[in-house]
């Protein structure tokens, strides 16, 4: 990411620490977050045929009443010093560094099937337990009933494929080789 959305994501942290508003404004960020993921909005942030004085309207009609003054502050800021089209990285950026300051690590579970809130709580408790997290564990699940069984565990830059699909794979690989099964010549 780009170290003017890392500068400015860094500038709006330690804003929100100071005001003791750090969770409220994590919403705000996700809420915006949200917003991006619309491909009109997503454009609009980019574009540099309309000014920021018309983005600052739009910002205002879609989040006005919504955001805390401290994120509404920071959007005009942004849109002030025409640092619009880094608004989408100044975001993940935010939320990046909100989970190093919190110590969260998001753990992505893929499995065929849905998990129960039992094997939820059994992964977290191994995670926990893991010199490979940190102290918080956010669990966001997948399914994908590709993998057949088993699951996929993704944090960091770590992949733990303990899934069925896998593990035949590994299998159908093994057996391909000419020295498992020698051929009859």
């Amino acid at each position: 990411m780009s170290r003017i959305a890392s500068r400015y994501a860094k500038s709006l942290i330690d804003l929100a620490v100071e005001q003791d508003k750090l969770d409220r404004i994590l919403e705000d960020v996700k809420s915006f977050q949200s917003a991006t993921k619309n491909r009109d909005f997503y454009n609009l942030l980019k574009s540099p045929v309309v000014n920021s004085e018309k983005k600052g309207s739009i910002f205002k009609a879609i989040f006005g009443g919504q955001f805390d003054e401290l994120s509404s502050a920071f959007l005009d800021l942004v849109l002030r010093k025409g640092r619009e089209s880094y608004l989408v990285d100044i975001a993940d950026n935010f939320v990046a560094q909100y989970k190093d300051l919190k110590s969260i690590t998001t753990v992505t579970v893929t499995t065929a099937k849905p998990l129960s809130e039992e094997g939820l709580a059994k992964i977290k408790t191994k995670l926990v337990g893991s010199a490979d997290t940190r102290d918080n564990i956010e669990i966001l699940t997948k399914i994908n009933p590709d993998i057949i069984g088993g699951f996929i565990l993704e944090f960091d830059d770590k992949l733990f494929d303990n899934s069925v699909a896998h593990q035949l794979e590994a299998l159908r690989k093994e057996f391909n080789r000419s020295d498992v099964i020698p051929s009859n010549n």
